[in-house]
């Protein structure tokens, strides 16, 4: 089938911080380059989830006068709470210097990347929202571009009657900003050993709610953390909550997806967690508006892979660049995304050489790099250390050694390797939720805008179907149907001895989870037709 051709200079997949912010460097120092932007959600901001604390330096070197421009940050930062739980209990600890949040702002990340598509676009950036970059171009052993991913195809892979086939992207570079555990970023790491020499990433599951709250409880500019209850010492995890804009509170709650327990529920520990005496009143008499979840990588400065390959770099979260202990990525991806594009514009004006290596350099001698290398060991020390020994070899890394240790604590495995098996490991009940402070999966799944077209082919693949049931089940009861955070899998016919698993695809909110943590890495996240999946609305 004959597809459609669209020759560029540079082509950048995803529209979120990172690619936006490339796009926008690429063009005040390359202005005669032509840049496309594809983003496979609805429209751009429909699939950015963040904690939404901000901190706008990256911001600042890229667009100067952005509060001028009138970007979406008009909450700062006022009052910093880091808050150790016990089951009933709260007790306030020091705030590390990491998480000092003066002079940062509080507010939606989905909205600073629709105000950052309309300034890329007044600069005459082309961005096509909606098109989900499904297949990379090579030709003799360079990436040459991507392919968009069909329209309207059905279930059993055949053209429907609203078929439309993909168009090929051809450009001199591509740069890769498809966010956490991105599909092509995946299949370019294989192609290229891009993570030969480095650590395995290691991840985390965010899972956030919005609420709107009543305005007399409501403290502008107030963030919490909190570590401990629900989690065992020896599983990483904490929460967030943010008063911010008019009335509006942001809730999430992360989960290392290390934990070995094949019955936690991160989702249902999230819930739980509101009921807390500490949290609960931010809650009262409010309602929650909107829901979304998303892996984050967490594996810091020792797993960043190599960022380039013949004809295109990675950047943002695709390569890694968050700092975890300050529990920031926004502001990482940017500069990122701001150090490709000064590579690859000196490449494209400098006659094109055959690679913007530049792009390695740069990172190694900027801010970037020497906020990452300074937090290396922190991650990975509750990681060996559970979360008394992680705290004190955080506050002897970060108090005593300011970073600067004469060691590297390494990431062993991926996450998928250390789970416990179902019956030697503890279970875990939870309660009902109450539908007014705790909810359901598919209940949060509605609220999140979430919708794929019915007649598709599966975007939830099975490398071997067999497996699902033979060892997924049968050893580690179906952990699947617990890490989801939107309900998408589902075993069935268990009680009538002839357990299958059933996948719910339409409801899948993209956070790339099951890809992540299934045990024996049999399933495979693909990209779905473009503008499927979530629409996180203004606020997530």
């Amino acid at each position: 089938m004959t597809r459609e051709t669209m020759e560029f200079d540079v082509v950048i997949v995803g529209a979120g911080p990172s690619g936006l912010a490339a796009a926008i460097r690429l063009r005040q120092l390359a202005p005669d380059a032509t840049i496309c932007v594809v983003e496979k959600g609805a429209e751009v901001g429909a699939h950015i989830l963040s904690g939404a604390v901000i901190e706008p330096r990256a911001l600042a070197e890229l667009l100067p006068d952005w509060q001028a421009r009138g970007a979406p940050l008009t909450t700062p930062a006022a009052e910093d709470r880091f808050v150790y739980l016990t089951a009933t209990r709260a007790m306030r600890l020091p705030t590390p210097p990491q998480m000092h949040n003066h002079g940062n702002f509080i507010g939606s990340l989905g909205d600073l990347c629709r105000w950052l598509g309309r300034e890329a676009e007044a600069l005459g950036i082309e961005i096509y929202p909606g098109f989900a970059a499904a297949e990379l171009l090579e030709e003799d052993g360079r990436i040459v571009g991507i392919a968009t991913g069909d329209m309207g195809i059905t279930r059993s892979g055949e053209p429907g009657p609203n078929h439309q086939p993909g168009m090929e992207l051809r450009a001199a570079y591509t740069i890769f900003a498809e966010g956490c555990r991105g599909s092509l970023s995946k299949r370019l790491m294989q192609r290229f050993a891009l993570r030969d020499g480095c650590d395995p990433q290691t991840y985390g599951l965010g899972i956030k709610e919005l609420w709107e709250v009543p305005a007399a409880q409501h403290r502008k500019g107030l963030v919490i953390h909190t570590l401990g209850w629900p989690m065992d010492s020896a599983t990483y995890g904490g929460s967030f909550l943010y008063h911010w804009g008019e009335n509006l509170v942001s809730y999430g709650f992360v989960v290392g997806l290390d934990y070995r327990n094949p019955w936690l529920s991160p989702f249902e520990e999230m819930q739980r967690l509101k009921t807390h005496p500490y949290l609960r009143p931010h809650f009262a008499g409010g309602r929650r508006i909107a829901y979304g979840a998303r892996a984050l990588s967490e594996g810091g400065f020792q797993s960043i892979p190599r960022l380039t390959f013949p004809g295109g770099c990675l950047i943002g979260d695709a390569a890694g660049f968050l700092n975890v202990p300050k529990i920031k990525g926004t502001h990482a991806a940017m500069k990122s995304g701001m150090l490709a594009a000064e590579a690859v514009a000196a490449a494209l004006t400098g006659g094109r050489p055959a690679e913007p290596e530049a792009y390695e350099r740069m990172f190694r001698e900027s801010w970037l790099c020497g906020e990452l290398h300074g937090v290396r060991n922190i991650r990975p020390g509750f990681a060996r250390f559970g979360m008394y020994g992680g705290l004190v070899n955080a506050a002897l890394d970060t108090y005593v050694l300011r970073g600067r240790a004469p060691w590297t604590l390494r990431h062993p495995h991926a996450d998928n390797e250390g789970m416990a098996d179902a019956d030697k490991a503890p279970r875990i009940d939870y309660p009902k939720p109450d539908g007014t402070l705790t909810f359901d999966r598919l209940s949060s799944v509605f609220i999140s805008n979430t919708n794929h077209e019915e007649d598709q082919p599966p975007h939830l693949r099975l490398r071997d179907p067999d497996v699902a049931i033979r060892v997924n089940w049968n050893r580690y009861r179906s952990p699947e149907t617990r890490y989801c955070p939107a309900g998408v899998y589902e075993i069935v016919g268990a009680d009538a001895g002839a357990p299958q698993l059933q996948i719910n695809a339409q409801n899948c909110v993209h956070c790339k989870t099951c890809d992540i943590k299934d045990p024996t890495q049999n399933i495979d996240w693909v990209t779905p037709e473009g503008g499927g999946g979530p629409v996180y609305p203004s606020g997530m």
